[in-house]
């Protein structure tokens, strides 16, 4: 299947790698497909619509942000992905990157939670104060 991205152009994938985000993201809930791109040479994943050529969301795992960087995934959550196995669970920041790129943020508050055994992900809203939604991602920078 060829589809057309933000950063890549034109790209050839495998409909086994759609993510299936039920629930749409935030703000974006008529985006429900997303294939992660991996950029080999970062850490850097990119989740791009396959409906809007112009929704890429940039991520990184969070603990690369914040070592001790953790959280207990919802009961809604489990159920919702059909999660069995702490293994099957991807984590990702969304970031935010202005023109001053040192100035970048990622919103830990409200990770991007993946099973990937099921392709299927949600943004969780986490209940928890010592998360932020703009945490600087290069120390210095707060």
């Amino acid at each position: 299947m060829q589809i057309k991205t933000k950063y890549f152009g034109e790209i050839q994938i495998d409909e086994k790698q759609i993510i299936d985000f039920p629930e749409g993201i935030p703000g974006f809930q008529d985006d429900k497909q997303y294939i992660m791109i991996r950029d080999e040479d970062t850490d850097f994943t990119f989740f791009q619509s396959l409906k809007t050529e112009d929704l890429c969301f940039i991520t990184l795992p969070p603990v690369l942000i914040a070592g001790d960087y953790g959280f207990d995934i919802s009961k809604e959550t489990v159920e919702k992905l059909e999660l069995e196995e702490a293994e099957d669970v991807l984590v990702y920041s969304i970031l935010n990157i202005p023109e001053d790129y040192k100035k970048m943020t990622a919103n830990l508050k409200a990770p991007i939670v993946v099973n990937i055994k099921n392709n299927k992900g949600i943004q969780e809203l986490l209940d928890d104060d010592k998360f932020d939604l703009k945490h600087p991602v290069f120390k210095g920078e707060e």
